[in-house]
């Protein structure tokens, strides 16, 4: 890559897409399904493995540096939580490696002779003492470059332990195995990289393949691999909790409404009740009004009855007295027009001189006579 190219890079790497007012470049976005989520998280396998043994190629999805600087400025304001698609193609490339690591060690099983457990425990001692001298001359190489003495003095230091220690168990390891079969290269398949190591491997090769860049490589995938569960875990976590959050919110929200609605509910049956409470007391009010009203009228119209009656008893009797009056009134004239007629029939002479004797003779007798003759008068007259 020129120059110009890796300034490019960087400055895409840097400011994104539109870095330069370029609009054309910004025909796909990050957020694509073409875009590698991988390349965006900065482990995509077949970036980190480019130049080695296990070099995968180019990618089938888009990488570009500009689109992963997009999405970290965008990341800072919105989760998209690529995590997840990053994790599940990291553990997709991390499987099939682990199948080629199993089937190596199947291989090794058939083609090496047979030993026996503790002689194979003896010998995978040998070879964990192996790794850990590659890994530490790898760090002294890597302290060493960057100009730390010090710190490289001190992992030499274990270093030459470890080779100590690495002698002393090829030493129990020979002892336990003949001599033919020592000479005998035994293999193991590296659990890292799934890279064949010899038992008898120098310094200079164990330091050279864990130091190299498959090994590291491998090493840089599957702690992303941790990394991306972790948080992806967390952010599942997250979410969960906001969910139900937001659920209990809901709850909550139609619980209020459920309260609202039941309490509108007594508010309405409660007016309808007082509504109809008071209308039963208007109704017995105005049955109260209605029946004292009809009380008083009917005392009213018994009192005129009874006036009525008292008037009209007191006519009748007056009209009785007028009618006993007009009786005797009748009777008084009767007897008068009587007496007219006697004292026109006694003006002949024979009835004069009735008349005289007997006034005669009713002087003479006195009161008495003319007390029977009136009571004589008044019983005809009756």
């Amino acid at each position: 890559m020129s120059a110009q190219a890796q300034m490019r890079a960087m400055l895409d790497q840097l400011m994104g897409t539109s870095r330069d007012g370029d609009t054309t470049r910004q025909r796909i976005k990050f957020s694509d399904d073409r875009v590698c989520k991988s390349h965006l998280l900065n482990c995509c396998p077949h970036d980190v493995l480019s130049g080695t043994r296990m070099d995968l190629g180019e990618c089938l999805k888009v990488h570009d540096l500009a689109l992963r600087a997009d999405y970290e400025i965008a990341s800072k304001e919105q989760d998209f939580f690529f995590e997840l698609d990053a994790m599940d193609h990291l553990q997709s490339f991390i499987a099939d490696c682990d199948r080629r690591t199993e089937v190596a060690k199947k291989r090794l099983a058939e083609t090496q002779e047979e030993i026996s457990a503790e002689v194979a425990a003896k010998a995978e001692r040998v070879h964990e003492l192996n790794e850990e001298i590659g890994k530490l001359l790898a760090k002294v190489e890597q302290l060493g470059a960057e100009g730390n003495v010090e710190e490289s003095q001190k992992v030499m230091d274990e270093v030459e332990k470890a080779r100590a220690k690495k002698r002393e168990a090829e030493e129990v390891y020979r002892n336990s195995m003949p001599a033919s079969s020592f000479q005998q290269q035994k293999l193991r398949v590296c659990e890292v990289c799934s890279a064949y190591l010899g038992l008898h491997d120098n310094d200079r090769r164990l330091a050279d393949h864990f130091g190299g860049k498959l090994h590291l490589g491998f090493i840089e995938i599957r702690e992303k691999l941790e990394e991306l569960k972790r948080v992806v875990a967390e952010k599942q976590e997250k979410r969960n909790q906001e969910r139900l959050k937001r659920r209990e919110e809901r709850e909550r929200e139609e619980r209020e409404k459920l309260r609202r609605s039941r309490s509108r509910e007594h508010r309405r049956h409660r007016s309808r009740s007082m509504s109809r409470e008071r209308k039963r007391r208007t109704r017995s009010k105005s049955r109260e009004k209605r029946h004292r009203h009809r009380s008083r009228s009917s005392s009213r119209s018994r009192s005129r009855s009874h006036q009525r009656s008292g008037h009209s008893s007191r006519d009748r009797s007056r009209e009785r007295s007028r009618r006993r009056s007009s009786k005797e009134r009748f009777r008084d004239q009767d007897l008068a027009s009587r007496d007219r007629d006697r004292s026109s029939r006694d003006r002949s002479p024979r009835d004069r001189d009735r008349k005289d004797k007997k006034r005669s003779y009713e002087s003479a007798n006195g009161r008495s006579e003319d007390r029977r003759s009136s009571e004589e008068r008044e019983a005809g007259e009756i």
